[in-house]
């Protein structure tokens, strides 16, 4: 295992062995993993994926791990990390070309200042624009799949290729990336409608002040647990439960919205897990519901 950094070093491209992923997501937990590798550009990403195939080493793209949860086991792989695929260029007066690792939430405030409308429902979600085209992020009645033009991707190939919406499959928190984990988003371009700078940003703003209210925002966590289910909602259901609140080690159901789980005193993966399995286990024994996980597990096996 330690040839495959000195490999992946030797092809010039940055990377942090033996890290602790607690720093790299939004839970704030996690055990160690192998090496984070930060390839520069797509003839990077292609020499490196070559070369962990080529030595059977597992590997995933990590965005801002914000709808991840790790085990505190050690992950004997390499995570990759798109930061340098950040690129933006806005196109005629309604389009955004946009690289995989730029920030949602940046993207939303700039598109903001520019006029542009379509995107004020990702101004709260903390991912990057490719981690939230593979979840097909959403919010407010309003998800990827109604603003993204086109996605360039990297085949298992390795060839470059350009999918259009439709061909995307997007569906709610679904699209054919989640379900095609061997293609890599690299960019993305988005369409939107000409606005009014002025109400784009007072309705951004109105939601922020909406969700510092609502959410447990001042406590790390991955936003909400549970997708709602049709015609009811699964912190409705968790606090009928009587849930809201539930502590287990240093986590916990937070109090203001039972749909998050917070890490308030130095959490492990484990006290999360059990409290996610715990609401899902209540609320389907008590409603019949059997509500879907909007995370992911990794490295639980």
């Amino acid at each position: 295992m330690k040839n495959i950094i000195k490999d992946i070093k030797n092809l010039n491209i940055k990377i942090y062995e033996n890290v602790d992923l607690s720093k790299y997501t939004t839970y704030k937990v996690g055990g160690k993993c192998l090496g984070i590798a930060y390839p520069k550009n797509t003839s990077e990403l292609v020499s490196l994926l070559k070369l962990l195939k080529a030595n059977s080493i597992k590997y995933m793209i990590l965005g801002n791990g914000s709808n991840l949860l790790f085990s505190s086991k050690f992950y004997d792989g390499i995570l990759i990390k798109l930061a340098s695929f950040d690129d933006i260029e806005f196109i005629g007066k309604k389009k955004v070309r946009v690289g995989a690792g730029y920030s949602l939430i940046k993207l939303s405030l700039m598109c903001a200042k520019k006029g542009l409308t379509g995107l004020e429902f990702a101004s709260g979600i903390p991912g990057t624009v490719g981690g939230a085209i593979f979840m097909n992020a959403g919010a407010y009645k309003s998800d990827m799949g109604y603003v993204v033009e086109s996605v360039k991707v990297l085949t298992p190939d390795n060839n470059i290729i350009n999918l259009e919406n439709r061909e995307l499959d997007f569906h709610y928190r679904s699209s054919f990336l989640q379900k095609h984990r061997d293609y890599i988003c690299l960019e993305a371009i988005f369409e939107l409608e000409i606005g009014k700078r002025e109400a784009i940003e007072q309705v951004i703003r109105e939601r922020r002040e909406r969700r510092v209210t609502s959410q447990p925002l001042e406590y790390p966590s991955a936003g909400s647990v549970f997708r709602n289910p049709d015609g009811n909602y699964a912190g409705k259901l968790i606090e009928d439960c009587g849930l809201k609140g539930k502590k287990k080690g240093g986590a916990m159901i937070s109090n203001k919205h039972a749909n998050f789980i917070i890490n308030y005193k130095n959490a492990k993966s484990e006290d999360i897990k059990y409290l996610i399995d715990l609401a899902h286990d209540k609320v389907l024994k008590d409603y019949g519901i059997n509500m879907k996980i909007e995370q992911e597990f990794i490295n639980w096996e």
